[in-house]
Parts: C-alpha cells; sequence; structure tokens
C-alpha cells in the first residue's frame, strides 16, 4: 500500500468550481476554461498546459492531480478489439475498465466503448463474478471515475478514433457510490468537459432500489441496465445477493417507474449458467416479469471464475432462452463475450494481481454454492450462510 495523494483530481471539478479557486487567488476566472481544455485534451501536468502563466502552473500541480491514475497495465486481445486496463490508483486501490472496438458494419458506424469502475471491488458479492472475490474496498472519487474515461479516449485519439459510449459496469455498484457516479455523468454530458451525449451513456445496478427511485425523481437520460439474472427470488437470492434486501418484483417496479417517468428503456442483463438459470421456466419466469414493459433484454455466457463451480451456458440453449423471451414479446439480444483470453470479465485481472485465494477457500466457496443452487433451484429460500452476505453498512438507504 502507498501513501496516498490528497489533492483532488482536476477532472472531477466543475468549471464553476475552478473558476473559485483562481478567483480566489487572484487569477482570472477565463483561466479555468484553458485549464478544462488542457485537461480533457490529455494533460498530464500543468506543464503541458503551455497557455498558463508559470506561476499558475506551479499553483495547479501544488493543489491538484491532472491524473488520478498512478500507473495503468494494458493487456490487449480479439485482434485488439478488446483492450483491458488496470489502473493502480494512488492509495494502492486497483481498478479496471475496458475498452471495446466494434467495426462499422451494414447500417451500423463503428463503435468505441469504455466499460468503467464506480468502486474499488463491490459489497453485492454476486458470486460468477470475479470483483466478489476482492470484496469492497472503497468508493471512487468522481476524479477517479472520469479519468478511466480519459486514459481509454486518449489512446483512441492517438489512432485517429473516438469513444462514442460509456457504460458504468465494471467494478462496484454505481447505485451504492450514486453521487460521485452523477457528478461523473455530468462531467461526461458537459460540452465544456467530455461533451458525450446522455443517450450514449449506460449505468447499472444490481437493484439498490432506494437509488433507483432517486434517479427516477432525476429524471435522467442516459439508459439504467438492471442486472436480472434471474427472475425467481430464491435463485436471484444465490446470483445477486441484494436480492434479499430488495427482491426482483420491487427492483422491476421500480424500474418500470423510471422507464415510465423518463421514456426510456430499461435494459436488463442476465447472465447466463449452465444448469443454473437458464431452463425454460427461468425464461418464463422472466416473461412473467417484464411482459409488456419498455425493456431490452442482454443475455450474456457467464465468463469463467475461478472461485465458482459453474460454465456458461452453451449458445444453443442460449439461443433458445432468446427466442422464448422474443416469442412474449421482449426484445432480446444475444452478447458474445469479448477478451475471455486476458480476462476481460469484471474484476479477472484486479483479482489475479490480488493473489489467488487459497485451494481450501476456492473449495469451501465451490461448496457453498453448490449447497445453495441445489435449494435455489428447489425453490427454497435458505438463510444465507454468510459467505455471501452484503454488508449493511455498505448499502446507503438499506432501511427504506
Amino acid at each position: 500500500m502507498t501513501d496516498s495523494d490528497l489533492r483532488p483530481g482536476l477532472s472531477g471539478l466543475t468549471q464553476e468550481a475552478l473558476e473559485a479557486w483562481l478567483v480566489a487567488r487572484g487569477d482570472p476566472a477565463y483561466r479555468a476554461r484553458q485549464v478544462m481544455t488542457g485537461v480533457w485534451a490529455g494533460a498530464r501536468s500543468a506543464a503541458d498546459v503551455h497557455v498558463l502563466p508559470a506561476g499558475l502552473r506551479g499553483a495547479l500541480d501544488e493543489a491538484f492531480r491532472f491524473d488520478t491514475i498512478a500507473s495503468t497495465e494494458l493487456v490487449v486481445s480479439d485482434g485488439s478489439r478488446t483492450e483491458k486496463a488496470v489502473h493502480r490508483l494512488s492509495d494502492g486501490a486497483v481498478i479496471e475498465s475496458v475498452l471495446m472496438h466494434y467495426p462499422a458494419k451494414a447500417g451500423q458506424r463503428e463503435r468505441n466503448t469504455v466499460c468503467i469502475s464506480s468502486q474499488a471491488g463491490c459489497a453485492v458479492g454476486c458470486p460468477f463474478c470475479a470483483t466478489g472475490e476482492l470484496g469492497f474496498g472503497r468508493d471512487l472519487s468522481t476524479a477517479e471515475i472520469l479519468d478511466q474515461v480519459r486514459e481509454a479516449a486518449g489512446r483512441l485519439a492517438a489512432r485517429g478514433r473516438r469513444l462514442t459510449n460509456i457504460v458504468f459496469m465494471g467494478m462496484g455498484e454505481p447505485l451504492l457510490n450514486l453521487d460521485r457516479v452523477l457528478e461523473a455523468v455530468d462531467g461526461l454530458n458537459d460540452p465544456d468537459r467530455f461533451g458525450l451525449g446522455a443517450r450514449h451513456i449506460t449505468v447499472s445496478t444490481s437493484g439498490v432500489v432506494p437509488g433507483i427511485r432517486r434517479l427516477t425523481a432525476l429524471g435522467p437520460q442516459f439508459t439504467l441496465a438492471i442486472s436480472l439474472h434471474a427472475g425467481r427470488d430464491a435463485l436471484r437470492d444465490v446470483l445477486v445477493p441484494l436480492n434479499r434486501r430488495w427482491p426482483v418484483r420491487e427492483v422491476i417496479a421500480a424500474a418500470r417507474e423510471h422507464a415510465a417517468k423518463t421514456r426510456r428503456r430499461i435494459s436488463y442483463e442476465v447472465t447466463l449458467i449452465a444448469g443454473i438459470n437458464d431452463t425454460d421456466a427461468d425464461a418464463d419466469a422472466i416473461v412473467e416479469l417484464l411482459r409488456g414493459d419498455l425493456a431490452h433484454v442482454n443475455l450474456i455466457p457467464m465468463n469463467p471464475v475461478a472461485h465458482t463451480p459453474w460454465t456458461a451456458s452453451p449458445m444453443p440453449v442460449i439461443e433458445r432462452f432468446a427466442e422464448r423471451l422474443r416469442g412474449a414479446g421482449i426484445q432480446t439480444t444475444v452478447r458474445r463475450n469479448r477478451g475471455q483470453e486476458i480476462g476481460a470479465a469484471c474484476g479477472q485481472l484486479a483479482a489475479d494481481r490480488a493473489g489467488a485465494p487459497s485451494p481450501a477457500a476456492v473449495s469451501r466457496r465451490r461448496e457453498l454454492l453448490v449447497r445453495q443452487s441445489v435449494a435455489a433451484l428447489r425453490g427454497d429460500r435458505a438463510p444465507d450462510d454468510g459467505l455471501l452476505a452484503v454488508p449493511s453498512a455498505a448499502l446507503p438507504g438499506a432501511d427504506r
């Protein structure tokens, strides 16, 4: 663990806040625009913003960080179409982002999407997600979120490309760090900072109902994605432990209200696991929940995770599942995994860098998941064994 750098990151500041700092020290407010232009053009220090006087450059470096990411390790796969970035922050925390390139094809423009993290680790502990191995570290600051985007955009700019889409689907539960996530979205929307339209941004949640309701009151135009994974409470208790706090029907009801208020379609993510949640009964449970809603379902084969006994559903099973949803009038897409050979799924490389759990710990976790899976497939909502519990302290608004 290194000493934490307490200077705030410039990318997380609004222009108004920076103007106030400048005026307080006797500098003209217009310098804020020059600083922000430099930050979002990729400046790594004040020395890179040549239009600033030397005295101000020194003061900026003393008071702020131009980049909150201390170092980045890059791993590339899929013929350079998938780039996994492992970012180390000033306090030693490790987070991840993934840049995915989708070439232009008939009727579709080229897309470049970055998947970013909102927390170091995660408190939710979904057992098919490698981030769950790490546990919860801390919330990311606004600048630490935005600097993942700046880093990815800089790589693309060097190739003459631009970032077209941003998804908050990396490490962490975005709605458990909602203030910072909303500030980051504001920075991404701001034409004086990154300038990306809200409809090119997706924020995902495993089902933090108070956070969904707060978003509904605000009425944002970015896409809300729900990590659904199962339509039956007994099974979703195992796959998404947060379901014990906010059961699936409560989550769907909150999402339905959000869609009605924003007139924006909700995206539902379903990771399919062989023999666990990929049966006709599971498809029918999702149909029962979503029929008639403004909704779209993404079906995703599970990425292999060392601490689980599970494997991905075969593609013919996934296609059958998709057809069952489509037959009920639910728009459905089957997504292909990217970067499996480089551990591109959420948290995989960070978990590797943190060190593998002991074989005994992996064995205990696998045994627990087998017991819980068997009980869930019978429809039993057994008491939690404790390994997959979500700490109450990590859940703001959990009493609601």
